[in-house]
């Protein structure tokens, strides 16, 4: 089996491709990619999520490593991926590595890695592992074990909660949140961002505790898997509601009468509060699969915008090169200046409730100004799952042949990733998933909200 990375990291079934001996596989592969790290001999991070064996497999991928003469730093406990990203920076290591498969199913689990400086390791650096897994036909894993390991010092445990609440502390303005009397509700998805905010400001918790199985749904932060939090919010007790994913990377936010915020309205929303309200400044960055929106914003502020392939890695790589204000995707990850090149839904949320405390507004109060100013803009992304990777070829081939949509002519095609059908009032684009066994099919029009029908038209046209 070849081991590939995808949009983020390498993601596979748990007992089927994601063994315990392919992760020592690429662990091994990854040791001796990076022996000429000029950070190495300082060591590096490994983290785990909430999922099934997650703590097991962070165990043998440290045993790995430091079998091969690295000091492995290990969480004692469960943490977000944030947390390995900052932790890698922060305390000047080579890298970091977190055992996850953040948003997919729990039958799922993945191996994601973090570059020095606390953001998403470039394609680059990743396709140097994988040439590394091709050449090798057989590895040396060493003998010690991981008791050994550990009594030696070799693996050391690190407190990653711990780290990361605190810096929390430093870059939030918390005590403004606390004296708002904001009424917040969280939903961690039985995810790792579990008992964060919690010791922070006031909140009501749900679905915080382990569960590897997620209640059955994944942990993936869009409307379809948030009915709880939402008729929670219909009560009226709340005035925000936030969601972060398996992995606390990703963020979902629910306005004060329990209707979903899209994503690419939480990123317009920060991004006008950044520029505002905290008067920082900066280029923007965004996904390919992003709104519009965002360009008008930036038109408005005079604000260098960068699109780039979808996958937070290129966000992150440009956020190191760039003055980057702030980076974000589709998907709901969102990467500020002030704190890490990386998502990060924790600090998101508590960046949210600041919002809310700092402007005194309501959640939909805001969202109306911003369409107030720029206008409506309507998004929607469906998912398909197809049978092969060439079937999703012969799709995207399709749909790069096809003059119109829904009666919307096509005025001009984007290849950046995927295929990108462009109208006069809108787009559509079609792509493969980077983690999933899926085909992505995202819309947006402007003005009027004609997405159902771009999506209906071009499902009949796939027959799918």
């Amino acid at each position: 089996m070849a081991i590939k990375f995808g949009t983020d990291g390498w993601r596979a079934v748990i007992a089927d491709e994601f063994t315990f001996e392919n992760l020592k596989k690429l662990s091994k592969a990854t040791a001796i990619a990076f022996e000429k790290h000029p950070k190495l001999k300082n060591g590096i991070v490994i983290g785990y999520d909430t999922r099934f064996l997650s703590q097991e497999f962070a165990e043998c991928a440290a045993g790995v490593f430091a079998n091969h003469g690295i000091k492995v730093y290990l969480t004692d406990s469960f943490v977000t991926t944030p947390t390995v990203s900052l932790l890698s920076r922060d305390k000047n290591l080579a890298y970091g590595v977190m055992i996850t498969s953040s948003h997919n199913p729990a039958k799922y689990n993945g191996f994601k890695l973090k570059d020095e400086f606390g953001g998403s390791m470039g394609p680059k650096n990743l396709v140097v592992i994988e040439k590394e897994l091709e050449n090798s036909a057989e590895f040396d894993y060493g003998t010690r074990t991981f008791s050994e390991l550990l009594e030696v010092g070799d693996i050391q445990y690190i407190k990653g909660r711990e780290y990361y609440i605190n810096t929390l502390k430093e870059k939030i303005e918390t005590d403004r949140i606390k004296d708002s009397g904001l009424r917040i509700i969280y939903d961690a998805m039985f995810g790792s961002g579990q008992g964060m905010m919690d010791g922070l400001i006031n909140i009501t918790a749900i679905r915080s505790e382990v569960n590897p199985s997620f209640g059955g749904a994944s942990p993936e932060p869009v409307a379809k898997n948030l009915s709880l939090i939402s008729s929670e919010m219909k009560s009226g007790k709340y005035d925000i509601g936030i969601v972060t994913d398996g992995d606390a990377d990703r963020i979902a936010v629910f306005e004060e009468n329990g209707e979903f915020v899209d994503a690419q309205k939480t990123f317009a929303l920060l991004l006008t509060y950044m520029l505002e309200e905290k008067k920082m400044t900066g280029g923007v960055v965004r996904g390919f699969s992003s709104s519009e929106l965002i360009k008008k914003i930036c038109d408005n502020y005079g604000i260098k915008l960068y699109t780039v392939p979808i996958g937070f890695k290129y966000i992150s790589e440009l956020m190191i090169k760039e003055d980057i204000l702030i980076g974000a995707e589709e998907s709901g990850g969102i990467g500020l200046k002030h704190h890490l090149p990386e998502r990060d839904g924790i600090f998101n949320g508590m960046m949210f409730a600041e919002m809310l405390a700092v402007k005194k507004k309501k959640m939909s109060d805001l969202i109306a100004g911003i369409e107030e100013k720029y206008g409506k803009f309507y998004y929607k992304r469906i998912d398909q799952h197809l049978s092969s990777n060439e079937l999703k070829s012969e799709l995207i081939e399709l749909a790069s042949k096809l003059k119109e949509v829904a009666g919307l002519k096509v005025i001009g095609i984007d290849n950046l990733d995927g295929c990108k059908l462009l109208f006069d009032s809108g787009w559509l684009l079609v792509r493969a998933s980077g983690t999933e066994p899926l085909l992505r099919i995202y819309t947006e029009t402007f003005g009027v909200n004609k997405t159902d029908d771009i999506l209906k038209d071009i499902l009949q046209k796939f027959k799918l």
